[in-house]
């Protein structure tokens, strides 16, 4: 699994929860036996959806993400409107996010409280950051946040049209993948703050451009593994709960997704 977010959750991961090797057999185990009548109310009762029995359901992702979303943009626009009296406030934000992204990602059970907050948090780092970039590119924002979701709507539909498929093979070499960008960056970093490169460093240029649309290519691909992760979870019946687990997942892949691409728009008219 790329993204650790579903990766550190049992009911997410590829592999199925330990302990649990014949769920139907631990079902009937569960409950003792019971006389013709009450069998009869049961068999007559209405059939319980996946609502009834708690377990998570498409719908809970769906609302638990867009409740996410809507707090990270809220906090982005108040910060967009302080940046010019508060200019290092994104900064704090990228930090706390930071910080908090990780608590999540490796928490077993799901805090809805941790991940709100990183919602806010992401959303001054985001806010402060997009207006920084607007003022050097005017509408390279909205280019970024249009060009996000028509990447998301496209792995979507990819994914739902079943024509790509998450293997076991594709998440390994997405894994690679990811690692090998993860060690280009932190070194490219290294040598843009110690003044060894100027600029964008490593990634100026042709080549920015080039590696750019690769971590592009990578987040809409782990879009695709986190998709597959939230069904597993779903035909698995995990408990509904895990709508928020699933939703940060989300949210954390749609971040990486917008820098990348804002980050792209910035070289390209630079």
């Amino acid at each position: 699994m790329s993204n650790p977010v579903f990766d550190k959750s049992p009911v997410f991961s590829e592999r199925p929860p330990s302990g649990v090797t014949n769920p139907g057999a631990q079902a009937t185990a569960a409950y003792p036996a019971t006389d013709a009548a009450t069998l009869q109310t049961m068999y007559d009762a209405p059939t319980a959806t996946t609502r009834d029995t708690g377990r998570l359901t498409y719908d809970d992702v769906i609302i638990k993400t867009g409740g996410l979303f809507a707090v990270l943009l809220v906090a982005a626009a108040i910060t967009w409107q302080l940046s010019d009296a508060m200019p290092g406030l994104w900064v704090g934000g990228m930090v706390v996010g930071l910080a908090l992204g990780l608590v999540n990602a490796f928490k077993r059970q799901p805090s809805p409280a941790l991940i709100l907050l990183y919602g806010v948090a992401e959303g001054v780092f985001l806010g402060g950051l997009s207006k920084v970039y607007n003022d050097w590119y005017d509408g390279i924002v909205v280019q970024a946040v249009l060009a996000t979701f028509a990447t998301f709507a496209a792995a979507l539909v990819l994914f739902r049209s079943g024509k790509v498929r998450v293997t076991p093979k594709f998440t390994r070499w997405l894994l690679v993948a990811m690692t090998g960008y993860l060690v280009f960056s932190l070194v490219n970093l290294v040598l843009v703050w110690t003044g060894v490169l100027g600029g964008w460093g490593l990634r100026g240029g042709g080549f920015g451009v080039v590696i750019g649309l690769l971590a592009v290519g990578m987040a809409a691909a782990s879009l695709l593994v986190d998709f597959d992760a939230i069904k597993r979870g779903v035909e698995r019946g995990a408990p509904a709960k895990m709508a928020w687990s699933a939703a940060f997942g989300l949210v954390v892949t749609l971040i990486w997704l917008y820098t990348e691409i804002l980050r792209i728009l910035a070289i390209l008219r630079n």
